[in-house]
């Protein structure tokens, strides 16, 4: 029900004075050019890539500084202004969605390369350098950044640690968690602090692994110093044809029974191969209900020993067709369909939610037949790509989001797919975050004692809950809310939500 005038009328009156009030008292630390508050202005930041929801922020800084960033802290914390960090704003989860009377805190222009040190094989970098710039920066020296998510050529670093991104190559190389030694940064209080070491361990806490996945819910990253490791001397792709989903899912876990941990293990089901095929003619089997990538890579002999032994796993498992890339050119145009998935999905769709929950890999086949039920259910199609070695699906749930039914489907869509895949022995996030999209599905996952647990390590760095307020952990009254709708056999889809 819609709130009487008057009352919007109050509302937005004190939104203006807060407002003023927050502009003012950061045009004291910041230059004119590296504040917006005008709404024409901070529209492109009122949402991330989860589309859906949207919602203003009260002011956007820019700083350009590390001291101007402490101070944009120190100032909101002063106020009691909650504050939201921002990088590239590729997320899909609603993590950067703004606050509606906080601060978006910008770190884009942090984008400098510090530091590359071939001899420890590692780079410093800033915060807002983009994931690729890395690998290309380290190219000249045969080394690379291993961690590869598909939007790897626009989202930055520091939205990496956020949301402990991985990508293709996670399954031998490992998540941004891997990868990372050092985080600096500034708490919610302007105050600096380190997190890790330059060494492989440190005395203490591991306080670098909470931090890492935390989402921007502890403190502001600036600074990452990166692992980096040497570029294979050659990589081959086997793209292998299934008809039928369940002997592919069967083969992704024969492969890693097998022994072998392929550089890259990707499935795809077929209105996935159908849409990117039309997209970038990668030469996949149209006919096929399921595709496989997978990928080796080390030196020649170590590459065609491997390449050998899969082949071998995946014919055995009933593979229809199978084909070994001859060349890097080929290779990459196998791979090049599974990094423009969701592009491509954009092309069939006018939006898509793309969804991101893990289960063990021996239960592959049967979520994506739930899967296949759900879409009848809800009267909307699904198109799967995923990481299928280690278990890491992402479902994009095709809908219009300017039909408010379709959009309330799509919603309770994924809701069940994370909900199912717990069910089945898994978790409601693989790499992209819980924000704001999989708030109620984290009642499902954890009981009310293990999410007030989470909540002690948040109030441990952040006292005042200023810190990418209501993200992340769902409080005990809307887990109680949502237990309701459950037992009465319905759900809710964010009724709290700004809708698109």
């Amino acid at each position: 029900m819609n709130a009487p005038l008057d009352t919007l009328q109050q509302q937005q009156l004190e939104r203006a004075a807060r407002q003023a009030e927050v502009v003012k008292a950061l045009q004291a630390v910041l230059p004119t050019h590296a504040l917006l508050w005008n709404s024409e202005d901070t529209t492109p930041y009122e949402c991330d890539g989860l589309t859906a929801y949207r919602q203003r922020p009260l002011v956007v800084a820019l700083p350009e500084t590390y001291d101007q960033v402490q101070a944009v802290l120190r100032t909101c914390h002063a106020l009691q202004v909650p504050v939201v960090a921002r990088g590239a704003g590729t997320g899909l989860s609603g993590g950067a969605m703004p606050h509606k009377l906080g601060v978006t805190l910008s770190l884009a222009k942090f984008n400098k390369i510090l530091k590359m040190d071939a001899a420890s094989r590692t780079a410093v970098v800033q915060g807002g350098v983009r994931n690729l710039a890395i690998s290309e920066a380290a190219a000249p020296l045969g080394l690379y950044y291993a961690p590869d998510p598909s939007s790897q050529i626009a989202c930055t670093i520091g939205g990496n640690v956020a949301e402990n991104s991985g990508g293709v190559h996670c399954l031998k190389y490992g998540l941004t968690l891997h990868n990372v030694l050092k985080v600096r940064g500034f708490t919610v209080e302007g105050e600096a602090v380190e997190f890790g070491s330059d060494a492989l361990d440190g005395a203490g806490y591991d306080l670098l692994s909470v931090l890492i996945g935390s989402e921007g819910m502890l403190a502001i990253t600036t600074e990452v110093t990166v692992k980096l490791v040497p570029k294979p001397v050659l990589a081959r792709c086997i793209m292998a044809s299934f008809d039928d989903l369940r002997k592919a899912g069967d083969a992704v876990a024969a492969v890693i029974a097998a022994g072998i941990i392929p550089a890259g293990l990707e499935m795809m089901d077929k209105p996935m191969t159908a849409a990117v095929e039309d997209f970038v003619h990668a030469g996949y089997d149209l006919n096929a209900e399921a595709i496989l990538l997978c990928e080796s890579d080390g030196t020649p002999e170590e590459v065609e020993e491997e390449i050998g032994r899969m082949s071998a796993v995946l014919r055995s498992c009933g593979a229809t067709a199978i084909a070994v890339s001859q060349n890097e050119a080929e290779r990459l145009r196998f791979w090049s369909g599974r990094k423009n998935a969701f592009p491509a999905s954009g092309r069939i769709s006018p939006d898509y939610m793309c969804m991101d929950s893990t289960i063990p890999r021996k239960r592959l086949a049967d979520i994506l037949l739930a899967i296949q039920q759900m879409e009848i259910k809800y009267g909307l199609r699904c198109a799967n790509v995923f990481h299928a070695g280690d278990g890491n699906l992402h479902p994009l749930i095709l809908f219009d989001a300017n039909d408010a039914d379709q959009l309330h489907r799509c919603e309770l869509f994924g809701a069940d797919i994370l909900e199912t895949s717990v069910a089945m022995g898994g978790t409601v996030t693989g790499e992209h975050g819980v924000g704001v999209e999989k708030l109620n599905s984290m009642c499902v996952q954890f009981s009310a004692a293990e999410n007030e647990q989470m909540f002690g390590v948040k109030r441990a760095f952040d006292p005042q809950g200023l810190l990418n307020p209501g993200k992340v952990i769902p409080t005990l009254q809307r887990c109680a809310e949502y237990g309701k709708m459950l037992v009465r056999g319905g759900k809710i889809a964010h009724p709290d939500l700004p809708r698109f």
